[in-house]
């Protein structure tokens, strides 16, 4: 089988490419590098099974060439973060929408099988209902929340029109290695750990209540392999018991979940973190965090039901938060000093 990741060269992309090409996948990694790096897929240059195409999703005729003769798509290519979307929504409704439709374009006119794509938790937008189900979505908090919507709306639509098959996966903050700790968005995980490697203090949006659903990055790459390689009629019979009717002739078009189903407090993320890395250097024990006003656009907890996801999917993910903290840490440790 013959998969393109589109930012193929960011955090997740970057271990998708690892772990497919490692399965003796045919691998194509698109990505413009504009928050991917180079040294992310630097191992994987040399690979026969690895094609490496430096361009940009919001080109239409660089779609093109990367699909071509791809049986799946893995769409991950978008401008990330809740902050940057309000400080400049243009470019955000660019990449994440324009670019998505382009690349959902080419993949219908090569006739690929499966598109799957990164969907977002920021979907749920104001809903309070906890844990966060498939269905059951509220309005979005942030222009990032929007194209994320879009994009499962254009999805279903070209599900529905065009016949190709369609899987978002709902991320829900996922971390782990390779997850930039530099530059005005970074992640919180990554962010942190530089502060506290470095003894600095990291600073907390709000009085530390919020709460998040942590995601470990192996649980990812599962929830993508299973998404890429289950058949229809797998789909189709486990929807069945799980009282969901999906039409035996009909394209596949489903979004899911992807989280370990917990919670994590972010004053709870500071002390494992501190805890982790003081294993590798005592006075990171004593660094304090500091307290600042909450972000805009930020909502207050986020956790997810993984049932569907487990029950049509069959993802069992491996790791919990805190096993994935401790993997993370050690991973900052021998890669950021």
């Amino acid at each position: 089988m013959k998969i393109l990741i589109t930012g193929g060269a960011g955090f997740i992309g970057s271990n998708l490419c690892e772990f497919f090409v490692g399965k003796q996948y045919e691998v194509v990694c698109l990505d413009n590098l504009s928050t991917g790096f180079r040294h992310n897929i630097e191992p994987l240059l040399d690979k026969p099974n690895f094609r490496f195409i430096i361009g940009d999703i919001r080109n239409l005729d660089t779609c093109r060439e990367a699909v071509k003769g791809c049986d799946v798509v893995l769409q991950e290519a978008a401008l990330g973060s809740v902050p940057r979307s309000i400080a400049n929504p243009i470019a955000t409704n660019d990449n994440n929408i324009n670019g998505f439709l382009n690349i959902l374009v080419a993949s219908r006119d090569e006739g690929v099988k499966r598109f799957v794509y990164a969907a977002s938790s920021s979907t749920y937008g104001d809903s309070k209902e906890l844990p966060k189900i498939e269905h059951n979505i509220g309005r979005p908090m942030s222009p990032y929340a929007i194209t994320k919507y879009v994009n499962e709306l254009y999805a279903n639509v070209f599900s529905s029109l065009y016949g190709i098959e369609t899987i978002g996966l709902r991320y829900f903050n996922v971390f782990g290695r390779r997850q930039d700790p530099n530059g005005a968005y970074a992640a919180v995980i990554p962010l942190w750990v530089k502060a506290l490697i470095q003894h600095q203090s990291p600073h907390i949006n709000g009085d530390g209540s919020y709460s998040r659903d942590f995601t470990y990055i192996d649980n990812v790459i599962q929830a993508n392999e299973l998404a890429a390689t289950i058949s229809h009629d797998e789909i189709v019979k486990r929807a069945e018991l799980y009282n969901m009717n999906l039409p035996q002739n009909a394209p596949v078009d489903l979004v899911f979940n992807v989280a370990y189903g917990g919670s994590t407090t972010l004053n709870e993320l500071f002390e494992c973190l501190r805890e982790n890395l003081a294993k590798f250097d005592k006075k990171i024990r004593e660094v304090r965090p500091v307290f600042r006003e909450v972000r805009a656009g930020d909502i207050p907890h986020s956790q997810a039901s993984i049932i569907k996801a487990q029950r049509i999917l069959g993802y069992a993910p491996k790791y919990s938060a805190q096993e994935g903290f401790a993997r993370a840490c050690e991973w900052y440790w021998n890669h950021m000093r």
